[in-house]
């Protein structure tokens, strides 16, 4: 009978890619995992949470930038309902508003996740 020794797959610290359990060092990243502490680890996870925070803000501005611009090409271009002009600037804003919610309905989620 043999018996096999298995091991396991974790997700790096800094990078989030896949690597073995058994690693000293990451093999994409090379962070040193025997130098990552909780605190570390904590520090490292902070700076992911700001980065994806960072990045959510940056989707809700361009959700906005989409929302506003539809509107405001309707108005300045006077578009008459049926116009090619009409359905891009509604639909622009329509597509901006719900991403908008939706964005930010993702910042809250982050906020709370642990």
């Amino acid at each position: 009978m043999k018996f096999y020794l298995s091991m396991a797959v974790i997700n790096c610290p800094n990078c989030k890619k896949k690597i073995s359990d058994k690693a000293k060092s990451c093999s994409h990243c090379a962070i040193d995992l025997t130098k990552v502490d909780a605190e570390k680890m904590a520090s490292m996870k902070k700076v992911d949470k700001i980065n994806q925070s960072q990045t959510l803000m940056n989707h809700s501005f361009i959700a906005m930038l989409l929302f506003c611009g539809g509107f405001l090409f309707l108005f300045s271009q006077d578009a008459q309902q049926g116009t090619w002009q009409y359905v891009i600037s509604i639909g622009s804003a329509v597509i901006g508003f719900i991403l908008y919610i939706v964005t930010r309905v993702r910042l809250v989620m982050l906020k709370y996740r642990n």
